[in-house]
């Protein structure tokens, strides 16, 4: 490995999550490295006649342990996500942000739907009503950008604050711009993540139209089944991550726990269709080899992915043929998996959480397996950590995410060494 010894180096120093697996870190690790679905039949709202009925929603969800009781009535779900996963995060890595320079210091949100739930609320609203009926609080709720201002406020963030919108690449296109912040020494401190709260009935009829997401409908668990020959599709989850980013002197000096270092970022847009990725995954290539270019790392110093691994026709061997392109005869000796069966698909926040998992990796050096990989597919035929999840020497660690509209994201992350 040959970094630039000049280079601001930023380390992953605190964790928050809010997601149906976990409402901690330790409930949340637990069942990704035991492959235990967060899956379950939908009670949100009437799903009786839809081809899928199942989905992973949080449970006993209390806002007003993570804000007062008037701020948790006024935001919608995905807001409530977003302040309580930050405030974890932030209580995680035991950091004042309103200590902190105003000018060195800044959050960031990664989110696509965030803002869909106030918008048909006020919608609905004002069709009984008329103008009346609506909230006072409807356009600050109802825009995608409220999730940061109501971080940064309720955590006295008074540096940057800015949310990023890409698809299902926006978590890990959030903490990227996190990293960029620290290394260009405009922040020392960066809190950096994503929430979404998509299981609406709106985004759900188009979804289900979309034939993304499973049918198998009578058993939850085993429902979502990435790499597999019976893959049909995605559970959908809901939920917020986010990540304390420090400079390295920064963390030190504070004697803060590092739990990894946050190497580099690489984005691509396809530019190839509204949904489908490329067949030949060169938009995810391209991320991923940005990633490592960037990050000064040779092929054969990964040692796992985090596959996007949505367990739909075409992007599990999409993302196969792109990271046997990359890695070549390495790619036989990468450890893959998706985390996605376990905790849903969080959409805008997928890359967020995705990114604890691989910091989480780093840090107890275990590889989560694959939950109900069983037959492998045509064409999917690397190691996907099949059965249970495998300890590990892990020192580097890649996470994917792809969006609509061919977005690719690419993280690389490593094992916080102080010699490099």
């Amino acid at each position: 490995m040959n970094f630039d010894r000049y280079q601001r180096r930023a380390v992953v120093t605190g964790m928050g999550v809010i997601a149906a697996n976990g409402k901690d870190l330790h409930t949340f690790w637990s069942t990704i490295r035991s492959g235990i679905s967060a899956a379950v039949p939908v009670t949100r709202f009437d799903v009786t006649g839809a081809p899928t009925r199942i989905a992973a929603e949080i449970q006993e969800f209390d806002g007003t342990r993570y804000m007062d009781s008037k701020t948790a009535r006024r935001l919608d779900r995905s807001l409530q996500y977003s302040v309580a996963a930050a405030r974890l995060a932030a209580d995680n890595a035991k950091i004042d942000f309103s200590r902190i320079d105003q000018d060195r210091v800044g959050v960031v949100e990664g989110t696509s739907v965030s803002s869909n739930e106030a918008a048909h609320k006020t919608e609905e609203a004002y069709l009984k009503k008329g103008y009346r009926g609506v909230s006072p609080f409807a356009l600050i709720n109802g825009y995608c950008g409220a999730g940061c201002g109501e971080i940064a406020t309720e955590l006295g963030i008074k540096g940057h604050a800015i949310s990023c919108s890409s698809g299902s690449a926006s978590g890990n296109d959030a903490i990227g711009y996190g990293l960029s912040m620290i290394q260009n020494d405009e922040v020392d401190v960066m809190l950096a993540g994503g929430a979404e709260a998509p299981i609406m009935r709106h985004v759900w009829g188009g979804l289900c139209l979309s034939k993304v997401m499973t049918r198998r409908n009578d058993d939850p668990q085993h429902a979502m089944r990435p790499f597999d020959r019976t893959r049909d599709g995605i559970i959908l989850g809901e939920g917020a991550a986010y990540i304390v980013l420090e400079e390295l002197s920064f963390a030190l000096s504070r004697g803060a726990t590092i739990y990894a270092e946050l190497l580099a970022h690489g984005r691509s847009c396809e530019a190839y269709h509204p949904v489908a990725p490329h067949p030949d995954g060169v938009g995810v290539f391209r991320a991923m080899e940005k990633a490592l270019r960037r990050a000064r790392l040779d092929v054969t110093n990964v040692d796992y992915v985090n596959a996007h691994g949505t367990a739909t026709e075409s992007n599990d061997v999409v993302e196969t043929r792109a990271i046997k392109r990359l890695f070549g005869e390495h790619a036989r000796r990468i450890a893959v998996s998706s985390t996605k069966p376990v905790t849903g698909h969080l959409m805008g926040a997928a890359g967020a959480l995705e990114t604890l998992v691989c910091a989480l990796v780093l840090h107890h050096q275990e590889i989560p397996l694959t939950l109900n990989f069983n037959d492998p597919a045509d064409e999917c035929d690397l190691d996907y950590v099949r059965g249970e999840s495998r300890p590990y020497p892990v020192k580097v660690a890649m996470n994917l995410n792809s969006g609509f509209g061919g977005k690719n994201s690419c993280l690389v992350l490593g094992r916080y060494n102080e010699r490099r």
